[in-house]
């Protein structure tokens, strides 16, 4: 192999690059198994370091990885941690303990003590074997137990958002939980920290007094100072670059002075990030500044120098796997049997609190901070560091799939979408519509079509925007805030405009389809809207999410093709019989009864449907259209779209071969979608798949009068 000389820029570039490809090719994998990317992002660490890269190709990782380069990618990765720990403390948000302050108090000391004992005995246990020279008993025993008690709240948030779980019961309680085991955790290895450093008791005194001393004058200097900083910066506007620079010389002092007392500098970025007030936008506008570059590039940097520094090959006996494996036993016993038990004790059910126990075991990143500090300080061995390693990933790995099997889609459902309560108006459900948004375009014409669906005083609405996932930890600042330039904010304000009353629904989902169908019945949706995309027009038939639905629906949908909606006051519907024709038909019944709105029902017969007759849902429907007309044409779709030239808004068809809406690329099939002069309402029943025109005798219609 030939051998290249590179300068320390150069080297450090091509390690930024190496990770960053290794990590992001692994979370194509993770992501497809349902997993978070820290777990990809610890998997490239290892990958990289002695345990695969080094074993497989040793000249490979040491002329990408030599030895001399390893203290300037550490202190890159030290940069990346502190900002990291900043947007970590930007997420505690005392507002979570709100009327869960008694169980979540509960839950997370449990949580704490029980794995805190475990891990202590298990220290015990160990030091004799595993212990590095010099180590003190104490120090190896009480950092056992604090590294035993982490829980990753980034990675927590991560996963309760990307199951739906954070609007739940569960999931507030969860945060609520992992917010106090947190602070509590890293007060606790504050302390260690100080004793594995300290010359003696004494001096470890002396460090946490000044820690405690540093702690309040942060909460009553600090604190009212960025308070008033957060009102003033009321808009990006506001947060000049000069200010993002003050921030950051705040954040540098706080994590400096910390370093200095003896407690390390992650807990003070983590508490400077911890009393920025929530309140406003500072935090969030923070957190969009710092996390692309904090979390994006710096931070698997940190992982990579960490999976450099795990070396499976040092667990060279079974007695070392097997330690191995009783530390995940334990680590795991210690967390969800604690929290499961406390969680029970506070009232949840078994499965709830059997969920809430899962969730809390999770360790990931949090973990591998604690694990780096401890091996840097000597307080554990290289041995024991790789053990924990195995453990993080294990924990944190079982999570999700665990957690889908004790606590299904069916719980979370019931769980975060209740059924609305029954109208008081005799007991009935009213007539509900949900509209679905993707894109802010398709807002007006929906908020139009939805004004007259729901116009009358039995009618209510929903309007759903479905976030995609974020690997970014303050996702859960802005769970249920909707951008201003968003597809829901949109839809909201033409709603205002038509003056209609509209509840509205936000949350991440992975998987959008099965989603809005779950949703339209948990809120037993009449009607469900969508907007069609328009890049598929062309094939003459629906894809993406859209066909996803339509193929999963228990609810009747709408699509609606939006050729500049504007009003609705002309309205065609197109029959040719079948199924679908009764949505077609009782969606334009729907809107034909409001003042105003003139509806024609077009009856087409095809030379090849001789059977073709009059059809109509019921017979009480006609007295709202204007006119009913049969016509004989040998092509459906072209009538149609002869019809629709004469004046109207918007025509009504249901979702039939014949008029090129399942498939069909080239001809009159495409021209439905692609030539309309007008926008679009394409019905579509929960109930069947039509394949192929009906005959009219399907249904009946009576002539009107």
């Amino acid at each position: 192999m030939p051998h290249f000389e590179f300068n320390a820029l150069t080297l450090l570039l091509l390690q930024i690059a190496a990770v960053l490809i290794v990590s992001r090719s692994l979370g194509l994998v993770t992501r497809w198994m349902g997993q978070p990317l820290v777990i990809a992002e610890v998997l490239a660490g290892i990958v990289l370091g002695p345990s695969l890269l080094g074993w497989l190709w040793p000249e490979a990782m040491v002329a990408l990885f030599p030895q001399d380069s390893m203290q300037a990618l550490k202190m890159l990765s030290q940069v990346g941690l502190v900002l990291f720990m900043f947007l970590v403390g930007l997420e505690f948000d005392a507002r979570l303990l709100r009327g869960r302050a008694r169980a979540s108090v509960i839950i997370s000391h449990t949580s704490i003590v029980v794995p805190f004992a475990l891990g202590g005995l298990a220290g015990w246990w160990l030091f004799d074997s595993y212990a590095s020279e010099g180590v003190s008993l104490g120090a190896f025993v009480l950092f056992l137990g604090v590294a035993m008690s982490i829980t990753a709240f980034p990675v927590l948030a991560r996963i309760l958002s990307e199951r739906h779980l954070l609007g739940t019961r569960v999931g507030a309680l969860t945060m609520a939980c992992a917010a106090v085991d947190d602070v509590t955790a890293w007060c606790l290895l504050a302390f260690v920290v100080a004793i594995a450093r300290a010359d003696g008791l004494e001096q470890a005194l002396w460090t946490t007094l000044f820690a405690l001393a540093f702690i309040v004058v942060m909460l009553k200097t600090v604190r009212p100072f960025l308070g008033r900083l957060a009102v003033r910066v009321a808009n990006r506007d506001g947060l000049t670059p000069t200010v993002v620079a003050g921030i950051l010389l705040l954040l540098i002092a706080s994590s400096t002075i910390t370093e200095m007392i003896g407690i390390h500098a992650l807990f003070g970025a983590f508490l400077f990030g911890a009393i920025l007030p929530t309140e406003g936008r500072l935090a969030e506008m923070l957190a969009e500044k710092f996390e692309a570059v904090a979390v994006v590039l710096l931070l698997p940097l940190f992982f990579a120098y960490s999976g450099l520094r795990t070396e499976i090959g040092l667990l060279s006996t079974t007695t070392d796997w097997l330690v191995a494996l009783a530390l995940i036993g334990v680590a795991s016993v210690g967390k969800f049997g604690g929290s499961t038990l406390a969680a029970r004790f506070t009232g949840m059910r078994w499965r709830e609190a059997s969920a809430l126990g899962i969730l809390m075991n999770t360790r990931g990143l949090m973990e591998l901070i604690v694990l780096n500090i401890g091996l840097d300080l000597g307080v554990i061995s290289p041995t024991v560091f790789t053990m924990m390693v195995i453990m993080a990933l294990v924990t944190t790995f079982t999570t999700t799939p665990v957690l889908a099997w004790v606590y299904p889609d069916s719980e979370l459902a019931r769980d975060r979408l209740k059924a609305e309560p029954e109208s008081e108006l005799g007991g009935e459900v009213p007539f509900t519509a949900m509209v679905s948004l993707s894109n802010s375009d398709r807002g007006p014409g929906l908020a139009l079509l939805a004004s007259v669906l729901t116009a009358k005083r039995d009618a209510r609405l929903f309007a759903l925007h479905l976030r995609e996932p974020s690997d970014r930890p303050s996702v859960v600042l802005r769970d249920g805030v909707e951008a201003e330039d968003g597809p829901l904010y949109a839809f909201l304000r033409h709603a205002g405009k038509l003056a209609l009353g509209v509840k509205p629904l936000s949350f991440v989902s992975a998987e959008p389809a099965v989603d809005i169908c779950r949703t339209a019945r948990a809120k037993q949706a009449d009607m469900l809207l969508l907007g069609a995309h328009k890049p598929l027009l062309l094939e003459g038939s629906f894809g993406g999410t859209v066909s996803d639905v339509l193929e999963r629906t228990h609810s009747p949908v709408g699509v609606l093709i939006d050729h500049g909606l504007e009003k609705v006051e002309r309205v065609l519907v197109a029959c040719v019989g079948g199924p679908t024709d009764e949505e077609a038909l009782r969606c334009a019944a729907r809107i034909g009864a409001m003042p105003g709105v003139t509806v024609i029902c077009l009856r087409v017969m095809s030379a090849g449907w001789s059977q073709l007759a009059v059809a109509g849902p019921s017979a009480a429907m006609p007295e709202v259209f204007a006119e009913s007309r049969a016509i004989e044409h040998p092509f459906p779709a072209a009538a149609v779209l002869e019809e629709a030239r004469r004046g109207y808004d918007l025509v009504i068809v249901g979702m039939h071969e014949i008029w090129g809406l399942n498939g069909g690329r080239f001809g009159l099939r495409r021209r439905m979608l692609a030539e309309s002069p007008v926008s679009l309402l394409v019905m579509h029943t929960a109930s069947s798949t039509v394949a192929e025109p009906a005959p009219f005798g399907f249904i009946h219609l009576n002539q009107p009068t």
